[in-house]
């Protein structure tokens, strides 16, 4: 292993909510509370449960309420939320939610097309959240959506991505994801803007969040590595998309990245068998093979 890796990496599933919220069929509450309380058995110490939104937005998201009080809690773990505004916050905060993540864009027409305001304005909507999640001892997220390229306005400058990481670390997040929307980053590229954000903000609670679109997301989160970057997101089965980003493909498979840490000897503290059975078990609901190459090949191999 290369002694400069991290020794140790925090994966936060996003399967839940980034996965699920562009299925087009409704999925019952009780099939997401299941998945949820299959990835808190497999050892995962945070998860993306549900999202406040209006339900005219992301209809799928309308049972949030209900899966988070339908799912078994285990002490330690963080279940996060999305939050865009106040009356979200305040339906999390009735849910016992343990984190809300507010979103921003590195890139200025993605803003205006996915929340119809500016990257300043998207900001200062949130200071109120901001606010409250600090009252009442909720850890904050923050999340910045299309920081390596823009399905608008196509490349997306270091200094747009390092300015709105300086904005949401003034507003008081613990944490900051970098996010690759549409799945062009590259690993050079990654490594850039990882190391410019580093300086603005500690890299210990910096996260990658890469799409697979163009097959490059473990590159991606190996360049990650590389320059300190110990925490990523990913989504069970390779679940998810981006409704805002046509083409984009889903969130890179937890599965895929599991068996990329394991590889590397890097501890995440999850059962790989665990996820790949919730993977198959997410898969056969949505009636689809998972999107998962580690995930398929593992379980064919039980077939065997």
């Amino acid at each position: 292993m290369n002694a400069s890796l991290p020794k140790q990496v925090k994966i936060v599933e996003v399967g839940p909510r980034d996965g699920l919220q562009n299925e087009k069929e409704s999925i019952p509450a009780d099939v997401k509370i299941e998945l949820v309380n299959r990835l808190t058995a497999a050892g995962f110490v945070n998860i993306e449960a549900a999202s406040f939104v209006s339900p005219k937005w992301v209809p799928q998201m309308a049972t949030s309420t209900e899966v988070m009080a339908g799912i078994t809690r285990k002490p330690g773990v963080i279940y996060s939320v999305l939050t865009p505004n106040m009356k979200g916050f305040e339906a999390a905060l009735a849910a016992g939610a343990d984190e809300v993540v507010i979103f921003s864009s590195a890139s200025e027409a993605f803003a205006q097309k996915n929340i119809n305001c500016s990257i300043a304005e998207s900001i200062e909507r949130f200071r109120e959240v901001a606010e409250a999640a600090k009252q009442n001892k909720i850890r904050l997220r923050g999340s910045i959506s299309c920081s390596f390229g823009c399905p608008y306005q196509g490349e997306v400058a270091v200094d747009s991505v390092s300015d709105v990481v300086q904005r949401l670390r003034d507003l008081g997040c613990d944490e900051i994801d970098i996010a690759d929307t549409i799945g062009v980053g590259t690993a050079r590229q990654v490594q850039n803007v990882m190391q410019r954000v580093a300086q603005d903000f500690p890299v210990a609670a910096l996260s990658g969040h890469f799409h697979d679109t163009y097959g490059q997301a473990l590159a991606n989160i190996y360049a990650s590595l590389e320059v300190g970057i110990s925490i990523f997101h990913s989504s069970v089965a390779g679940l998810g998309g981006c409704p805002y980003a046509k083409g984009a493909a889903g969130n890179v498979s937890t599965e895929d990245v599991l068996f990329l840490m394991q590889g590397l000897g890097i501890q995440t503290g999850i059962d790989l068998n665990a996820v790949v059975d919730a993977g198959q078990f997410i898969s056969a609901h949505l009636g689809r093979k998972a999107v998962s190459r580690a995930g398929n090949a593992l379980a064919a191999k039980r077939l065997a």
